[in-house]
C-alpha cells in the first residue's frame, strides 16, 4: 500500500535533506523512508526490552515467600 502525503520542511531541514540525498545517492523519498524505518525498528526494540525487563521479577520461582524447590523438598513422595 502506498500513501501520498505532502510534507513542509523548514529551509535548513530541506537543504540538509537535499545534501544527504546527493551524498548518499538516494532520492529524498528513499532517505525519509529509511529514516522512518530505522526509528521505528529502534523504538520497537526498545519496547521489547522494556517488556522483557518488566517481566524479570515475575520469574523468580517464588510462590508467596516459598520457592518451588522448598515445596518439592517438603512434599511427601
Amino acid at each position: 500500500m502506498t500513501l501520498k502525503r505532502k510534507f513542509v520542511f523548514e529551509h535548513t531541514v530541506a537543504h540538509h535533506l537535499y545534501e544527504l540525498s546527493i551524498i548518499e545517492n538516494k532520492s529524498m523519498n528513499a532517505l525519509i523512508r529509511d529514516m522512518i524505518e530505522e526509528r521505528y525498528e529502534k523504538l520497537k526494540k526498545q519496547k521489547r526490552l522494556e517488556n522483557f525487563y518488566s517481566g524479570i521479577g515475575l520469574s523468580t520461582g517464588l510462590i508467596g515467600n516459598t520457592s518451588v524447590q522448598e515445596i518439592k523438598a517438603n512434599r511427601n513422595v
